[in-house]
């Protein structure tokens, strides 16, 4: 992966977005062999990078992984296979995943506690377990191959299904009730927030005129609203009209940065001295929100104007990488879902109370 400076998040993102339409909405894109719901051809995002920086927190002894974003285990596979004395813990709200995942990682049983959760729970789960301590952690956030490739789940706009988008199907508000039910302006809150859509107030507004005649069903229903909205001057330079608006409805279903503020702290607090995290982020507001996280732990808590560090003040943070890394152009080609990544890495470097 390429280191890339981190002078602008928001464009930087957004210039990615433009230029594409969401490669994570290609069936095709993790499994040519048609064999998804296996996931045995799933490619995960920065395999090699992931397995190298967590390298030194795992090697050679008897080490806790928490894969908080478990989906299909193909990080977890590959660090389970590197790694004989590794336990790994993986999370995932969503119970489909969890059962491939430990259908994948059956050879490993014995080294596996997976765990139907959302990653904000991190520290119960592992007080659960008895595991006060793990040497590593990884996110790889974002919505999962699995939930793009089942159509019913309702997560691409590129096939009609109905507008569910949740990751729990068991629990928790639907896409449609959101689009049903939020006053316009929420609505507007939403879409501008979560999916930074300029046309944010003209496709609520239009959303409330259309529900009072017909509620939304389908994703087909509202992706030719969309059309209709945006102008089409933006769609020829910003990508599928839907594309925003359905991130940002899915984000706000699943409570996604509300979990990923709670639960980056949360892991941070649970590495051992020498463990290491690893992030990877799929859109600017994922990678702000772990951005902020391990620079704030990674300076010194010291007041400026004193000469000498206090004591317990220094950081506890070493980051990894400079900035963030991209993938190369070489891992885009063989795995399009890597176009938009961006990793993030640290190191704890000194115990708390």
């Amino acid at each position: 992966m390429g280191q890339h400076p981190d002078r602008d998040d928001r464009d930087r993102f957004d210039r990615s977005d433009r230029d594409r339409d969401d490669p994570r909405d290609d069936p095709s894109r993790d499994d040519p062999g048609g064999n998804a719901s296996a996931g045995a051809g799933h490619v995960p995002v920065a395999l090699r990078r992931v397995v190298d920086l967590l390298a030194p927190a795992l090697a050679d002894r008897p080490a806790v992984l928490v894969d908080a974003t478990l989906g299909l285990g193909g990080h977890s596979a590959a660090l389970l296979a590197a790694h004989p004395q590794l336990t790994v813990v993986g999370l995932d709200r969503d119970r489909d995943a969890l059962a491939l995942a430990g259908r994948r990682l059956v050879a490993y049983a014995q080294r596996t506690h997976l765990v139907h959760a959302v990653f904000d729970r991190i520290a119960d789960v592992l007080v659960e377990l008895g595991l006060p301590r793990v040497d590593g952690v990884l996110f790889d956030l974002g919505v999962s191959s699995l939930q793009l490739d089942v159509e019913e789940r309702g997560f691409s706009y590129s096939r009609d299904a109905d507008l569910d988008m949740r990751m729990d199907p068991t629990g928790g508000p639907t896409a449609a009730e959101v689009l049903n039910t939020y006053p316009v302006p929420a609505l507007a809150r939403v879409l501008r927030e979560y999916g930074e859509e300029r046309f944010a107030g003209r496709i609520a507004s239009a959303v409330g005129r259309r529900r009072e005649s017909e509620p939304f069903r389908r994703s087909a229903d509202l992706v030719e609203l969309l059309y209709a909205t945006v102008p089409a001057a933006s769609r020829r330079t910003g990508g599928h009209p839907a594309k925003r608006t359905f991130q940002a409805l899915r984000i706000e279903v699943n409570g996604e940065l509300d979990a990923l503020r709670a639960a980056l702290p949360a892991a941070v607090d649970v590495l051992a001295l020498g463990g290491r995290i690893v992030v990877l982020a799929y859109h600017s507001l994922e990678d702000r929100i772990a951005k902020r996280e391990l620079a704030a732990r990674s300076v010194s808590t010291t007041p400026v104007d004193l000469p000498v560090e206090l004591p317990g003040h220094g950081p506890e943070l070493r980051l990894l990488v400079r900035g963030s890394e991209q993938a190369g152009e070489d891992e885009i080609a063989d795995n399009p879902r890597a176009a938009s990544v961006r990793l993030r890495a640290a190191e704890r470097v000194r115990e708390t109370a």
